[in-house]
């Protein structure tokens, strides 16, 4: 069986999971994309029919259903409209993520797809990569006895957060949703998917340290371009983007979300006029740019993630503490100590690009689940991923008031 997919959002997301279904077998009959560029570009490297290259996600529901399933990789704001009524019409469904940025817009589209019994998978990449499963068989196996506590890092890059945290489309919670939501439920999902278990409390603390007007240096100007102290500023916009140029992987991102004109001239146009090259102490930005978040299990474990943006980009990083034995990783490397021998072994996992081979992952088990009718190839459901949602809105309810969260 061939599966058919449409694709709502034709953003790097949506042209990166629609590349890799293609790889998978599976065939894009459809596009729904506001941006007419975009647009063109993606039905023209698809093939996709010139009347099935919809201005809007709403035009692609009055078409009926089309195909098999849906790729839903609209901007957050627009995760629930598309998502309920493409799962109405019969879709199966595969979520960019966060699912929503409310909880109730998450949970109506969780309880949408139950009632329709589609195949749906929210895109947490990372339950989907090589590494994941080495490290999943090593705990299923008891290497390391019960878990007791981990220590987790998401180490988001200097440069990443200024493009898509500061001068991007996830800067400000009034238009987007808070940083952990959209950046790191990622992690929160992969840590509970490692532990087995939802956490009984939560606690979290963090802010907006940096990228704000007090830390602005004297004589900066509003604009890299203009800015006399932009070729010593971590966060110049000429030296990132004008480096991307040459290069097909950086021209695609994070090139493509600041100009379609891949020139210097283009570039330098894009930073004159548009977000991308404002400075970012200008403070219309109000995501933290660093957060901690502690869990506690009702059986006593432990779990605390840090989320920075004080650091290369780089792969996670996570300790993982054990009856029995310890481990370490860095999403491709894993170093277990057996506490009984004093063994020490090195797996090492292939070192894959999008998001360590996760996003490939993702694609293959969700066009695997659609074409032979068994959701169970994907590692989570609708409920499971509204759980873990759930644990993200607890963390910031407790950093927002100082408090620790009760989630039983």
């Amino acid at each position: 069986m061939t599966v058919t997919v449409v694709v709502a959002g034709a953003g790097v997301r949506g042209v990166t999971y629609a590349r890799h279904a293609v790889v998978g077998g599976a065939r894009v009959v459809a596009v729904a994309e506001p941006d007419s560029g975009r647009r063109e570009r993606f039905a023209a490297e698809f093939g996709v029919r010139a009347d099935r290259a919809f201005a809007d996600w709403t035009q692609l529901v009055d078409a009926g259903r089309i195909a098999d399933a849906a790729v839903v990789t609209t901007q957050d704001h627009l995760h629930e409209g598309p998502a309920i009524a493409l799962a109405g019409l019969g879709y199966h469904i595969l979520l960019e993520k966060p699912m929503a940025p409310t909880e109730a817009g998450a949970a109506a589209i969780a309880a949408t797809v139950a009632g329709h019994g589609t195949v749906f998978a929210v895109c947490h990449v990372l339950r989907y990569t090589p590494y994941t499963r080495a490290l999943r068989r090593l705990l299923d196996a008891g290497r390391i006895g019960r878990l007791v506590s981990a220590q987790h890092l998401e180490p988001v890059g200097w440069w990443h957060h200024a493009h898509s945290f500061v001068r991007g489309h996830w800067a400000n919670t009034r238009t987007s949703a808070p940083m952990l939501l959209t950046k790191a439920c990622h992690d929160v999902d992969w840590l509970l998917y490692l532990f087995g278990r939802q956490p009984r409390l939560v606690s979290s603390f963090g802010s907006l340290y940096h990228f704000r007007p007090e830390e602005r240096p004297a004589g900066a100007a509003d604009r890299c371009l203009d800015c006399a102290v932009e070729p010593t500023c971590p966060y110049s916009a000429p030296r990132l983007y004008l480096s991307c140029l040459g290069d097909p992987k950086t021209e695609f991102w994070p090139l493509s979300p600041v100009t379609d004109d891949a020139t210097p001239d283009g570039v330098r146009a894009a930073l004159r006029t548009g977000p991308y090259g404002r400075c970012v102490y200008l403070g219309d930005n109000d995501v933290v740019d660093q957060q901690v978040v502690n869990l506690s299990f009702v059986d006593g474990a432990t779990c605390s993630l840090t989320v920075t943006a004080f650091t290369p980009m780089e792969s996670r990083r996570t300790r993982l503490f054990g009856t029995h034995g310890y481990v370490e990783g860095d999403g491709r490397t894993l170093r277990v100590v057996d506490f009984r021998t004093g063994a020490e072994e090195r797996i090492d996992t292939p070192a894959l690009s999008g998001h360590d081979g996760g996003d490939a992952g993702l694609i293959d088990a969700f066009v695997t689940a659609v074409a032979t009718g068994d959701p169970s190839h994907v590692h989570s459901d609708a409920a499971t991923s509204l759980a873990s949602h759930r644990v993200v809105w607890a963390a910031e309810r407790a950093r927002l008031s100082g408090t620790v969260v009760n989630l039983t």
